[in-house]
């Protein structure tokens, strides 16, 4: 997981760039996700409403992370 490699990163700058490889890789599930919801490929919309609810959060808490550690980085 693409976590896991952030949180062992060699530097400040690294670990942003992880986080945002993080971040890219949440986009791209959230839009499989919409893939998968407009072809009426789930049989279970509450189970893909939860997957589309729980990743929007991650990519929340992603971009809050990046942010903070971009200012953080500057100071």
């Amino acid at each position: 997981m693409n976590y896991s490699e952030a949180v062992s990163a060699e530097s400040t700058k690294d670990f942003i760039h992880k986080l945002s490889i993080v971040l890219k890789e949440l986009r791209e599930t959230y839009s499989c996700l919409e893939i998968v919801s407009k072809g009426g490929l789930s049989e279970n919309e509450n189970q893909l409403h939860s997957a589309y609810k729980e990743c929007n959060e991650l990519i929340s808490i992603f971009v809050k992370s990046v942010k903070t550690s971009k200012r953080n980085l500057k100071k």
